[in-house]
């Protein structure tokens, strides 16, 4: 009865720091970080603050459980895009574009991340190792997707698949933190695009069949 007890009360706790969890995000999102008191996030769960600090220690523990939760739902639709087995050169450029749509569409958090992002600078944050894995992971599963695209014909030959990856990533990583100091006037999903376009042509085999399908550096992207 005592480990069925302990099991359970375990089972709760993890529930409610899921729900906490859940109610950061949309607030955080809706507000940004720093517009939202952590006795908000806690009347919004039906805790006091005092009890919303017993499964986060602080804001910033928040913070961070927030931003992990965050990259691995980005890491997760990002994957399931680029592993749907699309025969399409221009599936990669239309999902740069896509995933930035996605973004956009929770402003605060995009200050969430690039205020992560300054403090991942310190190798003695738990920020640094967070945001560590993740770019790993970023730079080379989208270095996969290059790759297959030389190797199915639709890529120049001469594409270095992990430079363009870095580059892709950091240029969605800049323009987000240009549009946090432009206090979201910079147009995020067209840059995106603009980019996506440059990149297009200056990596896609243009003008030939590859499996049917025309490539061409000016096809769509949305």
């Amino acid at each position: 009865m005592r480990t069925r007890r302990k099991t359970g009360s375990y089972e709760v706790g993890r529930a409610k720091r899921a729900e906490i969890l859940d109610a950061a995000i949309r607030l955080f999102a809706a507000s940004g970080y720093h517009r939202v008191p952590l006795s908000q996030v806690a009347a919004d769960v039906g805790l006091s603050e005092s009890g919303l600090l017993h499964h986060f220690r602080s804001k910033r523990h928040l913070l961070l459980a927030v931003a992990e939760r965050r990259l691995e739902q980005t890491a997760l639709w990002w994957s399931s895009v680029q592993t749907d087995g699309s025969d399409d050169p221009h599936e990669l450029f239309r999902s740069m574009v896509e995933s930035t749509r996605r973004i956009v569409a929770e402003p605060g958090l995009i200050e969430l991340f690039v205020l992560v992002s300054a403090e991942a600078a310190d190798p003695a944050t738990p920020a640094h190792q967070l945001y560590g894995k993740w770019y790993e992971r970023a730079v080379d599963e989208t270095a996969q997707v290059l790759a297959r695209g030389v190797e199915s014909g639709y890529f120049r030959p001469d594409t270095d698949a992990q430079a363009v990856a870095r580059e892709i990533i950091a240029v969605s990583d800049g323009l987000q933190l240009q549009w946090v100091l432009s206090g979201g006037k910079l147009d995020l999903v067209g840059g995106i695009r603009d980019y996506a376009r440059r990149l297009a042509r200056s990596i896609l085999v243009s003008g030939v069949l590859v499996d049917g399908v025309l490539v061409d550096g000016d096809g769509p992207i949305l």
